[in-house]
């Protein structure tokens, strides 16, 4: 009975400890197959046969396309399912995220979310909080339903007068999101993963701004 009530506690503690990201040296294990690099427009089209090989798929492969997209000017039907699909990525994001600290964007047929530090990780140590899991965790579930997107995912900090720290920081943050992410199972061979530092602030650099400029963004963008 004792042995019992010990093992209950144990599974107990576990459940209320939260997430822990692994140890770093375990990271290149759970990284295996991203990119360690911007998702530009030529290393999109590398990486695609090898998304494709490991069971990936095109938006057109993904989608039960309507019976009238059999005709007509092909490339302005796929067009159309690609805006559908990213419309509706875009939409499932919004409704799930809609919390201080996060926010949904478009930018073309790319979708773009922005995560302050402090809504992932805890305040005073680079770990992935609680709130963080419960963000990063409806993030994953509905990427691995919309998944035919190849995701970056880039870190950023406020401004900093060591730049290689600050990249350093920057890659660390985007590097644990990425490994939380799959974790839960979303593919490795989708990612690029890159820190940024202190380039492309989105706010000025008082208190407040600072805050706002550590952050990771991941932008999803359409697998043609």
């Amino acid at each position: 009975m004792k042995k019992k009530i010990i093992a209950f506690m144990c599974v107990l503690l576990s459940a209320c400890a939260g997430y822990k990201s692994p140890d770093r040296s375990a990271w290149p294990t759970y990284l295996r197959g991203a990119s360690l690099t911007d998702m530009t427009e030529t290393a999109k089209i590398a990486k695609k046969p090898i998304y494709l090989g490991s069971g990936g798929r095109t938006i057109v492969d993904a989608v039960d396309k309507k019976p009238e997209l059999d005709y007509g000017d092909k490339s302005q039907n796929e067009s159309a399912i690609i805006i559908g699909y990213m419309s509706e990525l875009e939409y499932k994001l919004y409704d799930a995220l809609r919390r201080p600290g996060v926010s949904v964007q478009r930018a073309g047929t790319d979708v773009v979310i922005i995560l302050v530090r402090d809504a992932i990780m805890e305040l005073d140590a680079p770990e992935i909080s609680e709130e963080g899991d419960d963000n990063l965790g409806k993030i994953a579930d509905i990427l691995k339903k919309y998944d035919a997107t190849f995701i970056e995912i880039a870190g950023y900090t406020d401004s900093m007068r060591d730049a290689t720290a600050a990249h350093a920081l920057s890659l660390d943050m985007a590097q644990r999101v990425a490994v939380y992410l799959a974790e839960h199972d979303v593919k490795q061979s989708r990612m690029f993963i890159v820190g940024r530092g202190a380039a492309r602030p989105i706010a000025g650099q008082d208190e407040w701004g600072r805050l706002t400029n550590r952050r990771v963004e991941i932008r999803l963008t359409p697998v043609r």
